[in-house]
């Protein structure tokens, strides 16, 4: 591979995703490096003055200054827009920073958003708390329900936001339905797609706008960096989110950057191999618990439209026990698992969203959103998938199940 071939689209688009995701965005020093170089400065410098005004007025291409440009955090936002799809990358500091800025970037006092109900604690704190701080209006809707948010369209919507599978309860939207909707209407989505990331689902093919990551998750995958990113066309991101970002500064370190660029070379090997893992742990937990939510298991009221839309399930997934006590018992009787909020490691890591994640959310929108004291969340890591039953097969015993 040439210095620059991995960010020439001319020859990328035509690669295949396993393809994309080890080469996409490379782009080599003077030095042929074969892995990614790490650029850890905070400015760049100018051979004369006049490189610098021309930088700075958009008339020559160079960075200025690595809140808004770095080397290696552009090699991942390439590559990324790549798995995606999209025609251009943002990424951020944090999951959260992506979901915020892909938001308030494009929303002002006055405006309405239309959101989905199950969600993360944070981005409903988002929906429920922070945009209304700032005279902006939200609906809450049951996103499994196309036309609960056609209902709540008001002539002042501008975005629909929701998350599929939605984060914990493992709800699955129809991409499709809600994204005709709202290009019909001139209303942007921005979907949420970290718990599938693009190697398992891809939302722009389905029509959405906007696509934005925690790529913490299964992007990175081994629980050592926090990161974000968000994908649209290039009007979007350059005139709309750019201008945000660059001043508000949510930005990705080169060296979180460089970790994820790792994390992506195996990310599809580990997310499918992690996808069969989790259905033989779900196979073996439904009869032995009350109720198992894992949407490529035939038990799942949407399990078709996930098989349409996901070319796997993914390592997480969601089961319900008899209560908190019930719910800690089994977490503490755990000798393998961990237990841990974080979701897309290659480790086995399980939580109780209502004490954790969701902890931030009222009792009573909790409810709501299915979040009940019995769930458990679980990410199904890389082990030995028996190893994972034997290890839950004690523990629900020890827990009384």
């Amino acid at each position: 591979m040439k210095r620059k071939t991995g960010q020439d689209r001319s020859i990328t688009q035509n690669w295949r995703p396993a393809t994309r995701a080890i080469r996409g965005g490379t782009a080599r020093s003077e030095y042929g490096e074969t892995s990614e170089a790490l650029f850890l400065t905070s400015g760049y410098c100018y051979d004369k003055a006049g490189d610098a005004a021309a930088r700075f007025a958009g008339e020559q291409e160079g960075m200025t200054y690595s809140r808004l440009q770095n080397p290696t955090v552009q090699m991942l936002e390439e590559r990324i827009a790549l798995l995606e799809g999209a025609e251009a990358c943002r990424t951020m500091a944090t999951g959260m920073a992506a979901m915020t800025a892909s938001l308030l970037c494009q929303l002002q006092t006055g405006d309405h958003l239309v959101g989905g109900r199950a969600a993360f604690g944070s981005c409903r704190w988002l929906t429920d708390t922070l945009l209304p701080k700032f005279g902006i209006a939200t609906t809450i809707v049951d996103a499994r329900d196309p036309q609960a948010f056609l209902d709540a369209v008001r002539p002042e919507t501008k975005v629909f936001f929701f998350e599929t599978p939605a984060n914990p309860t493992m709800d699955i939207a129809d991409l499709k339905a809600i994204c005709d909707i709202a290009r019909e209407r001139g209303i942007t989505t921005v979907v949420d797609n970290a718990f599938a990331t693009p190697a398992l689902q891809r939302p722009m093919e389905f029509g959405a706008d906007v696509t934005a990551y925690s790529a913490t998750k299964m992007m990175d995958g081994q629980g050592r960096v926090l990161a974000g990113a968000v994908c649209g066309t290039e009007d979007f991101i350059t005139n709309t989110l750019l201008p945000f970002t660059r001043n508000t500064g949510p930005t990705l370190s080169p060296f979180n950057a460089w970790v994820v660029l790792k994390g992506l070379e195996t990310l599809d090997l580990r997310i499918h191999r992690q996808s069969e893992n989790a259905m033989k742990v779900g196979e073996f937990l439904e009869g032995r618990v009350p109720r198992v939510l894992h949407p490529f298991l035939p038990s799942h009221p949407q399990h078709e439209l996930a098989k349409r839309q996901m070319d796997a399930c993914g390592p997480i997934f969601a089961f319900e026990v008899e209560g908190r006590e019930q719910a800690h018992a089994l977490l503490d009787a755990l000798e393998l698992v961990d237990i841990s909020n974080n979701i897309g490691d290659s480790r086995s890591l399980m939580t109780h969203p209502a004490s954790t994640t969701h902890a931030s959310v009222s009792p009573e929108k909790q409810i709501e959103m299915g979040v009940t004291e019995g769930l458990l969340r679980i990410n199904v890591g890389l082990e030995d998938a028996q190893d994972v039953i034997d290890d839950l097969d004690q523990a629900l015993r020890q827990a009384g199940l």
